[in-house]
């Protein structure tokens, strides 16, 4: 562990692990596809990752580990953006799909919540919706 990381704020290393997911996912059928690249992009932007970090990242994303939110709000977010990546090429394969499943464990979700919010989701996703829709469905049918 470098000395600088060591006064990392919990916000940026939280960030990093996650575009770091966002990564995995997106490189996970081996070519990240144009749309995914363009999302990337965005991503990189939205939770503030330098460029020196951002190469690093692409290089090497499985060099970050997951850093959970605290709250469930914060994990659904984080669950929206990784199928955002995942839908920005507008498939899912059976590798994302995994992945997907073991990073909603990995951020809190327990085994089934975690299957029935990527189930839920694959649904949803195919419309394309936004946040505020997306956490309405994913509520609307659990008991």
């Amino acid at each position: 562990m470098s000395f600088s990381s060591l006064f990392e704020s919990g916000a940026s290393a939280r960030n990093k692990s996650h575009f770091a997911t966002i990564v995995s996912i997106a490189q996970s059928h081996k070519e990240v596809s144009p749309e995914e690249m363009a999302v990337l992009i965005r991503f990189k932007s939205k939770l503030d990752i330098s460029d020196s970090d951002y190469a690093a990242i692409l290089k090497n994303p499985s060099a970050y580990p997951v850093t959970p939110p605290t709250d469930s709000e914060e994990r659904i977010q984080w669950l929206h953006d990784l199928f955002k990546i995942v839908f920005a090429d507008h498939a899912m394969d059976d590798n994302e799909h995994k992945l997907l499943k073991r990073y909603a464990t990995a951020i809190g979700f327990n085994d089934t919540d975690a299957e029935y919010l990527v189930k839920r989701s694959v649904e949803i996703f195919s419309g394309h919706l936004n946040l505020e829709d997306y956490r309405y469905l994913l509520n609307k049918d659990r008991d």
